[in-house]
C-alpha cells in the first residue's frame, strides 16, 4: 500500500481507503461491514469514510459496531464523518453549519460511531445561510475539543475553501486540512482546474469519492439496471436520473478495450486513474462485499501501466460525455 500526505499535513492516508455511502444500511450489514473493513485493513487501508446522513445515521452505527467487532487497534486507523444534513427536522437540525447543529452533531456522531474522536470531520456542503466565520470557528474548536482531529470541506467551491482558510488564518484558528469532491474519469474539472491554485498554496489535501461515477464506470449499467445496484434501490431514484446517461454508457463500453490493454477490469482501470493523480492524497472506494474490496485493491498495480498515450485515448473517447452526468 501507497501512503500519501493529507496536503500539507503530517497525516498520512493510504491512497485507497473504504467508504460506507449506499452500502452500509441498504445493502451491507455488521458482519459484511467487518468482513470488507477486515480485507480493507490487512491490505494497508487506513482511513474509513462516513457521515451521519449515510443511511440516517446508521451507517454510522454500522461502522462503529464492525470495527468494534474486529478490534482494530484505533491508534492504526482514520474514520471520518461529515455533517450539514441533519437526521431531524427544524430550523437548527437540517441543511445547516450553524454552531449549534455542528456542537451537537459531533456529539452524536461519536455515540453512533462507538468512539471518543474522528480523524477527520468534513463540513458536507456550504451553508449559504450560516457566516462562513461562524462555521470557521465551530470546526476549530471541535478540533481543539479533541473530538476531531482535522478538519474540511466536501462539494465546496475553490473560492468558499479560500474564504474559510483565510478566516482561520486571521483568526488564528485551525485551518481545513481537505476537501473531498467527487473525481472520476467523467468529473475532473474541480480537482484539475479549479483547486489547482489550493494545493500548493493553502496545502488543501484531497479525499475524492466515487471514482466509478457511482457504479456507471464499473460498465455494469451496459445492459440496464441490474436488481440490487445502488440504482435500482428504493430511495436513489434522484441519482439514476442523475448519471444513468445512454451516451456516457456507450463511451464506457469504449474503454473496456483499453483496460484489457493492460490486464485490469473496468473498475480497475477507472480506479487507477483517479490514484494517478498525485494531488488526491486517498480515493475512496465503495464495496458491499469483501471479495469486491480485494479486487478494487488491485488497481493499485496497474497505475505505472497508464502512459500519456493511452491516456490520450480514454480522453478521446470520454471528451464528447465529460461533466454531461450530473454531479
Amino acid at each position: 500500500m501507497e501512503y500519501r500526505r493529507l496536503g500539507s499535513a503530517g497525516l498520512k492516508v493510504s491512497a485507497l481507503s473504504l467508504g460506507s455511502w449506499v452500502t452500509y444500511g441498504p445493502q451491507v450489514n455488521v458482519d459484511s461491514a467487518a468482513a470488507s473493513i477486515k480485507a480493507a485493513y490487512d491490505a494497508g487501508v487506513n482511513f474509513f469514510d462516513n457521515a451521519e446522513a449515510y443511511a440516517k445515521g446508521a451507517s454510522e452505527e454500522i461502522m462503529g459496531l464492525a470495527l468494534k467487532k474486529l478490534g482494530i487497534r484505533r491508534e492504526s486507523y482514520m474514520v471520518s464523518t461529515k455533517f450539514f444534513w441533519g437526521l431531524n427536522e427544524g430550523p437548527n437540525e437540517r441543511n445547516t453549519l450553524n454552531r449549534k447543529y455542528l456542537m451537537q452533531a459531533i456529539d452524536g456522531s461519536l455515540k453512533r460511531l462507538g468512539l471518543e474522536y474522528v480523524d477527520l470531520a468534513f463540513c458536507h456542503r456550504p451553508d449559504p445561510d450560516t457566516p462562513v466565520e461562524e462555521v470557521v470557528w465551530a470546526m476549530s474548536d471541535m478540533v481543539t475539543s479533541g473530538k476531531a482531529l482535522y478538519w474540511g470541506t466536501s462539494e465546496w467551491s475553490a473560492e468558499q475553501i479560500r474564504e474559510a482558510w483565510e478566516i482561520a488564518d486571521r483568526r488564528d484558528l485551525r485551518k481545513p486540512q481537505m476537501e473531498q469532491p467527487q473525481y472520476n474519469l467523467l468529473h475532473r474539472g474541480k480537482v484539475e482546474r479549479d483547486f489547482a491554485r489550493l494545493y500548493d498554496g493553502i496545502g488543501l489535501g484531497l479525499t475524492t469519492w466515487s471514482p466509478l461515477a457511482s457504479g456507471l464506470l464499473s460498465g455494469k449499467y451496459s445492459k440496464g439496471i441490474p436488481a440490487g445496484s445502488r440504482l435500482s434501490l428504493p430511495g436513489y431514484e434522484w441519482l439514476k436520473d442523475r448519471i444513468y446517461k445512454p451516451d456516457a454508457i456507450a463511451a464506457v463500453e469504449s474503454l473496456e478495450p483499453l483496460a484489457r490493454s493492460i490486464g485490469a477490469t473496468l473498475p480497475q482501470f477507472a480506479i487507477a486513474w483517479c490514484v494517478r493523480n498525485r494531488r488526491v492524497s486517498t480515493v475512496i472506494t465503495g464495496a458491499s462485499r469483501s471479495e469486491q474490496v480485494v479486487e478494487n485493491l488491485k488497481a493499485l498495480d496497474f497505475v505505472p501501466a497508464l502512459t500519456e498515450e493511452l491516456l490520450a485515448k480514454v480522453d478521446k473517447i470520454l471528451l464528447p460525455v465529460m461533466e454531461t452526468v450530473a454531479d
